[in-house]
């Protein structure tokens, strides 16, 4: 018997049901096979379908082909029941079933009855699985060893269906991109009303092993698949658990990609018409790290109210963290929220024996993105202090600073105004500060850097160089960063013009020849460097024009075999030479490296 079908015998499956039992009742008959050429419906096709059911061992099998309506391929499936018993009238139970098709392996069992009572329908089933494996040919879906079970209960009303759900995930992985769960644990409760216009989830519980648990209300139109409501609130919820297993994938593409957190958090909010209304996420000891060392917050208390109707204020408060390294201390900060801006009159956050202070601090959210501007200054932060956070030889002096406007839109990060640090007895100044994604998974920098009258004495102490007395001048134009590592500069360094002492040890002539590379050497007979410990010299400078990791060397002077890095003067005096003018950044760090540990091994003529 071979028959095309469209869809409207899919709606009857009493029909082959009810061929099924008057058949079950003839003796005569082992076995009944019913085979159909092909079914249509909205949703796709089926083709060469056979059902083979056994009288005597109530086993039923379909087979056939399929193919959804997105698909271009047809797909081999199947679904067995080991034994089909229909115990009383309008109850079936399908026990050891399995569905296989393509990708999908699902071993099941079901139970299902359906029962009338005045007019209205009433449906109960259960359905169970075991160890069942599934996934998608995008990759985007798949499980693998899952194991659960699924009850409905269904009643007809005027206005639809009135209906309760109770799922419970025991075991296995599931892969739902972009979100895995290793294993199960997980459950999921629900009643509701699913009538023709919309899926109302009157009360639903979820609750996630580890995590926490929620309660959920929402209404779905189905004619536009659009939210009209939802409300959602979260009991204590672990962050420690929370962050790999929700957040994470969310954030992936964010500078929140990498973090470690820990302690708890509530969040409750409601959302009309595709809209958030209200929010609200407390914090309760809390630590924030991100693993990529770039900031850290511990012991978090918050209280983020947020209400599109009404302006409301925030509060925080941490003991303590870090900024790119730089410790920071106990801070409590509040702000106004007004629908989608923020607005502080000051924000102070401590740090070492300083502080960074915002003031008039001023942010909206708009086209998806945060866009502000503040203005800031730092008060006097010991260099020394900041230098061994930092892992930095130790500094004098205090870094200070004022900047008239910071704005950041799209992204960018600018700085309207000089920012000056008072390092070595001189001053270092940083203006054109600018940053493109600053805490984002590849940061760019450009600025340029002036520095004047910096005491070459306490410099050269500070790095362990050798001896230098006098003054040193520097600049660096159109620096930029990528990811904190230089790719191009035009930089140099220079002796302070004017009247002042100018000496250098022999340790530092032959520290700054091992600065030129392997042909540098001074313009004296090593035995002549033996006999002095000190030299003075007229002038000094060297520069570097970075591009890539190719850096285009010079001094004060140009010679026909290279460059003067030091110029003497008087008697005794010295003259270091630099040979190499193209050196690789990475090679020139290396230098600057043994020589700050006192490796240097210059060649000296």
């Amino acid at each position: 018997m071979r028959k095309r079908i469209t869809s409207g015998f899919l709606c009857k499956p009493a029909l082959v049901l009810g061929l099924v039992l008057f058949c079950h009742h003839a003796q005569a008959i082992s076995n009944i096979s019913i085979q159909i050429g092909q079914v249509e419906a909205p949703q796709g096709q089926a083709r060469n379908v056979r059902l083979d059911y056994g009288l005597q061992q109530s086993k039923i099998a379909l087979q056939g082909q399929y193919k959804l309506s997105a698909d271009q391929d047809w797909a081999q499936a199947s679904l067995t029941c080991g034994k089909l018993l229909n115990p009383v009238k309008g109850a079936w139970q399908c026990d050891q079933g399995r569905l296989s098709a393509g990708q999908i392996d699902l071993p099941f069992s079901l139970k299902f009855d359906t029962q009338r009572s005045k007019g209205m329908r009433q449906v109960n089933a259960e359905l169970g699985l075991v160890a069942a494996s599934f996934s998608d040919a995008a990759g985007l879906h798949a499980g693998e060893k899952v194991t659960g079970k699924i009850s409905l209960h269904a009643r007809q009303e005027k206005q639809g269906w009135r209906w309760q759900a109770d799922t419970g995930w025991a075991s296995g992985e599931v892969f739902w991109q972009p979100f895995y769960f290793a294993s199960g644990g997980h459950r999921l409760q629900a009643t509701g009303v699913w009538s023709d216009d919309s899926i109302k989830v009157d009360e639903a519980r979820i609750s996630i092993d580890q995590v926490g648990s929620a309660s959920l209300k929402a209404e779905l139109i189905r004619k536009t698949n659009s939210l009209k409501s939802l409300e959602l609130a979260t009991d204590s919820l672990d962050l420690a658990a929370l962050y790999p297993l929700l957040l994470k994938p969310l954030l992936e593409k964010t500078a929140l990609n990498n973090l470690e957190m820990a302690g708890k958090g509530v969040l409750r909010l409601t959302m009309r018409e595709g809209e958030l209304k209200t929010a609200q996420l407390d914090l309760a000891q809390a630590d924030i790290d991100d693993k990529n060392g770039r900031f850290g917050l511990y012991k978090i208390d918050a209280n983020l109210p947020w209400d599109y109707d009404q302006a409301k204020t925030l509060k925080l408060a941490y003991e303590g963290g870090h900024l790119l390294h730089i410790p920071l201390g106990r801070t409590d900060i509040a702000a106004g929220l007004n629908r989608y801006s923020l607005t502080a009159p000051l924000i102070q956050l401590p740090i070492l024996d300083g502080a960074l202070n915002l003031k008039d601090v001023s942010a909206v959210w708009l086209d998806k993105e945060w866009h502000w501007h503040l203005r800031a200054n730092i008060a006097p932060i010991s260099m020394a202090e900041l230098s061994r956070a930092l892992g930095w030889p130790t500094m004098q002096g205090k870094v200070a600073a004022t900047i008239p406007l910071v704005t950041y839109s799209g992204g960018l990060l600018v700085t309207d105004g000089d920012m000056q640090f008072n390092l070595f007895d001189g001053v270092v100044s940083v203006n054109n500060l600018a940053m493109q994604t600053p805490l984002g998974v590849a940061p760019r920098l450009t600025a340029n850097l002036q520095m004047r009258n910096l005491d070459l004495g306490t410099l050269t102490r500070t790095f362990s160089f050798g001896a230098i007395e006098g003054k040193l001048d520097g600049d660096v134009r159109d620096l930029r960063l990528v990811n904190w590592k230089p790719v191009h500069f035009d930089a140099a360094v220079y002796s302070s013009p004017g009247r002042h002492r100018k000496k250098i040890s022999q340790r530092a002539v032959e520290n700054i020849s091992a600065l030129g590379g392997a042909g540098a050497a001074a313009a004296i007979q090593r035995s002549v460097l033996r006999f002095f410990d000190e030299f003075n010299y007229v002038k000094l400078g060297l520069s570097c024009k970075l591009r890539n990791d190719h850096c285009e060397m010079d001094g004060v002077e140009s010679t026909r075999e290279g460059y003067v890095i030091v110029k003497g003067s008087g008697i005794p005096a010295i003259t270091v030479l630099g040979y190499n003018r193209n050196v690789s950044w990475s090679e020139l760090l290396e230098r600057i490296k043994r020589v700050t540990a006192g490796n240097s091994k210059p060649i000296i003529e």
